[in-house]
């Protein structure tokens, strides 16, 4: 009992970063019914922003969060307002500009901060805490209050505030939208902005469990991506679901299956996606037609 109870809690932490990158792809989706492939890069360049500002400007993690935050929501507006022209034409070639816009921010990557991965300590020491047989580190519970508190923040903001409240809008009918004064272009930016700060988020959070290469976001991206497939893309509580999934699958596939984790990982989602097609949680989300 402790064995899955400790293995499930090591799921959860690592299924809290799953379910960032799948919100960011979710709430994209939602909006625009667009998949933006170079979301998984910009939880890389999260990731390096965060580790340039701890460990070379020595800020404060949570100084160096909010910058990285800030930054990466500014790179998803420039994504989008580069691409934008496009979206009047085909949306087919705004998906192939974002797959392209994924090669220019890895090979910005190598450029600035080389090929090699940069090692990062975790922001609080990492202390083991006990719980009768039970052992939790404290850098698994910041993991899962950093992503709780995330997560809790966009359902305020897509619930209570009237940026939310139009980007909802946008995602069940764009004409009506449209017809009501809501400025559609601007909450295709924002969604690109909220996106990739989340993706910031999730690179900042992983990167102490992993090495910060130019590379990681494709480990990283095509699991959050899946996550929300499962989830039932477009939808936020089914990106969470997802992402947690994923994690738990993935932890209780480690062990003496660690070599074929990956493996019995993505068999899983691919049986659950035989059963339901759409998802846990599959949502109608904006119509292009």
């Amino acid at each position: 009992m402790i064995w899955i109870l400790q293995t499930a809690i090591g799921g959860l932490s690592t299924g809290a970063v799953y379910a960032l990158v799948a919100m960011g792809f979710s709430i994209v989706y939602r909006t625009m019914g667009l998949v933006n492939f170079a979301h998984a890069d910009v939880v890389m360049i999260g990731a390096y922003v965060t580790v340039t500002f701890f460990l070379t400007a020595h800020l404060p993690f949570g100084v160096s969060l909010l910058a990285a935050i800030l930054i990466t929501g500014a790179l998803g507006v420039v994504i989008e307002r580069v691409l934008r022209p496009l979206e009047s034409r085909d949306l087919n070639l705004m998906l192939i500009g974002t797959i392209g816009f994924g090669i220019v921010l890895e090979s910005l990557a190598i450029l600035i901060w080389g090929s090699f991965g940069t090692a990062v300590p975790t922001p609080i020491p990492n202390l083991p805490l006990r719980f009768g047989g039970l052992v939790v580190t404290t850098y698994q519970l910041l993991i899962l209050a950093v992503a709780g508190a995330v997560t809790a923040l966009l359902f305020w903001f897509l619930d209570r505030t009237k940026l939310g409240t139009a980007m909802q809008a946008v995602a069940m009918d764009r004409v009506a939208a449209t017809a009501m004064g809501v400025d559609v272009a601007a909450s295709n930016a924002l969604a690109f902005a909220v996106g990739s700060g989340m993706a910031a988020v999730a690179g900042a959070l992983v990167g102490p469990l992993l090495y910060v290469s130019p590379g990681m976001g494709a480990s990283i991206g095509v699991k959050g991506f899946a996550a929300a497939i499962l989830g039932g893309f477009g939808s936020i509580p089914g990106a969470i679901v997802g992402g947690l999934v994923f994690g738990l699958v993935e932890a209780f596939s480690s062990g003496p299956l660690s070599a074929y984790s990956d493996l019995i990982t993505f068999v899983v989602f691919a049986l659950a996606m035989t059963i339901r097609q759409t998802g846990i949680f599959g949502e109608r989300t904006v119509d292009r037609a």
